[in-house]
């Protein structure tokens, strides 16, 4: 019976769009949205999770394949937009601790200087200034 009733569903699925990661997103907001719900009076609550339950399903069902593909290329590119701010972010702590960024006072050039190598000239790669920093 299950084995059917799982047989029907992949039968009732084929051509059909299915779960990508704008899916997983609307399905997190509309489980913190159920959840908070629970705690806090949220105003017009049963609204907004009815709205994004019908989003949600209409986008795992369409056959509009192209469309829904096109809507998650979007969020993920918005995505990636506001996530990799962070990361640069992580990325340049890290990097702290191994090396000196500083600027070249002629271009303002940034230059990564290894940390522990003592008083040292920095030759800027882009304009050949010379100058004296401490590494």
């Amino acid at each position: 019976m299950l084995n059917d009733l799982k047989y029907r569903f992949s039968k009732f699925m084929q051509g059909r769009y299915g779960v990508d990661s704008l899916s997983r997103f609307l399905s997190i907001v509309l489980m913190i949205i159920i959840v908070l719900g629970f705690f806090v009076r949220i105003p017009f609550s049963g609204l907004i999770t009815l709205a994004l339950l019908v989003v949600l399903y209409f986008r795992m069902f369409s056959r509009n394949i192209p469309k829904r593909y096109e809507e998650n290329q979007k969020f993920l590119h918005l995505k990636d937009k506001i996530t990799g701010n962070f990361t640069d972010l992580e990325s340049n702590f890290s990097r702290l601790k191994d090396y000196h960024i500083y600027k070249c006072p002629q271009c303002s050039q940034k230059i990564r200087i290894p940390r522990g190598k003592g008083h040292i000239m920095v030759r800027c790669p882009k304009c050949g200034f010379e100058f004296h920093k401490k590494s």
